[in-house]
């Protein structure tokens, strides 16, 4: 099963669990500021800003079923089925992109700096990127999905999920190392509920575009 089947199957029920800090955004972001949730599954955190007063929204998912769920749950929202690894926006006319759980999502180092060059792009000078994602473990759980499907990825913290989903936690360094083109406004560790109900590390993320 692809990554796209996958999530389509679970359209209907996943129950995404990741938290938005709404006191951080609003300390850099105006009520009227052009936020991009990009993977923004079924529109909960674009909700939870219409909610807030941030309108000027928008949303994008490879799973057609996601925004489906999406666009009945919450009718008022902008959500669109990404078709490609292109954000379909102009360069510098976004503020914010927040990508909650969508690292974890891709799993190939090359697609994921790919991913991070296109966000620059539609970035704003002075627009913020928002990170939220998975940290390694160092459970006996977690460590032992890591070395049974170290050889078949090549990267330590992928696995597979027994439904079907392919999975990765990151090395804090990696993300560093991943988000240099910005400039570092805060990192922040976590500890989250994962959609599975289980306690995963993680990190919070916030990056300024400089130019």
């Amino acid at each position: 099963m692809n990554q796209k089947t996958y999530w389509n199957s679970v359209s209907e029920t996943k129950k995404f669990t990741t938290l938005l800090d709404i006191n951080t955004l609003k300390k850099h972001l105006k009520p009227e500021a052009h936020i991009i949730d990009y993977g923004c599954g079924y529109g909960r955190t674009l909700n939870s800003l219409w909610q807030h007063g941030y309108k000027n929204t928008i949303g994008y998912d490879f799973s057609e079923g996601m925004i489906q769920r999406g666009r009945q749950t919450f009718p008022h929202l902008n959500l669109h089925v990404s078709k490609s690894n292109k954000i379909p926006l102009d360069n510098n006319s976004a503020d914010m992109v927040i990508l909650f759980a969508v690292l974890t999502c891709i799993i190939d180092d090359n697609r994921q700096a790919v991913l991070i060059s296109e966000i620059k792009r539609v970035l704003k000078p002075g627009g913020i990127l928002y990170i939220n994602d998975f940290l390694l473990n160092t459970d006996e759980r977690n460590k032992k999905r890591y070395n049974a499907f170290y050889n078949k990825y090549k990267t330590y913290g992928v696995f597979e999920l027994p439904e079907g989903a392919v999975l990765r936690h990151h090395d804090k360094s990696y993300l560093e190392k991943l988000t240099k083109p910005f400039e570092t406004i805060s990192s922040t560790p976590i500890t989250f509920k994962t959609m599975n109900g289980h306690r995963s590390n993680g990190i919070v993320y916030l990056g300024k575009k400089l130019r």
